[in-house]
């Protein structure tokens, strides 16, 4: 049986995977990245989702010191403007021109590994997995996903999601879709039991 992962992989998307390892359990505010150790096992499934090459997550497994506060704040600043365009505000210039600005910093390059293509960036490992998570946004621009992100229909959780169908309205069924099925349950079952009183 697969064990199941820490983080809530709520698109299979690395920058949007990055930005909801922060998350809110009963009430409170969680960072699930509060450690190198707890960043390299995110990398790691990031790795066996696709994201992020095996030749990069041995990089960083030896740089994981030097690249764990700038992705840290990369997720901060990735933040503030997901949630902005969540809100329905347009994405920013300013926000397009970091992009690229960080792409710039770790250009991609070609090169074959095991008789396969590989794109790469060149640079320091936080610069290069900057620019992965960077390109992976610009992707959702030209892809014009990124303007159909939402916001979790559940106050409580800061869970963000791209909505394909524009009718989803939480992160995931298994995290708050289930947990207001159960409430509303309980809301009638108790409506019910009133009624008959």
């Amino acid at each position: 049986m697969k064990e199941e992962s820490k983080f809530p992989l709520v698109m299979g998307n690395i920058a949007l995977d990055l930005v909801n390892t922060e998350l809110v359990r009963r009430g409170y505010r969680y960072d699930l990245l509060l450690s190198e150790i707890d960043l390299l096992e995110w990398l790691k499934l990031m790795w066996e989702q696709d994201g992020i090459h095996e030749l990069l997550l041995e990089e960083a497994k030896e740089q994981i010191h030097f690249i764990f506060p700038d992705l840290i704040n990369f997720r901060a600043l990735l933040r503030v403007n997901f949630e902005a365009i969540a809100d329905g505000k347009a994405i920013s210039d300013l926000f397009f021109s970091l992009l690229e600005e960080k792409i710039k910093q770790a250009p991609f390059i070609y090169k074959l590994h095991n008789n396969k293509l590989l794109s790469l960036p060149i640079g320091s490992i936080g610069e290069k997995l900057i620019s992965i998570i960077a390109l992976d946004v610009l992707k959702l621009i030209e892809a014009n996903k990124l303007q159909k992100l939402k916001k979790c229909s559940n106050p409580d959780c800061v869970l963000l999601f791209i909505d394909e169908t524009g009718r989803r309205k939480w992160c995931s069924m298994k995290i708050c879709g289930n947990r207001n099925k159960a409430a509303r349950f309980q809301q009638k079952k108790f409506e019910n039991s009133e009624e008959i009183r």
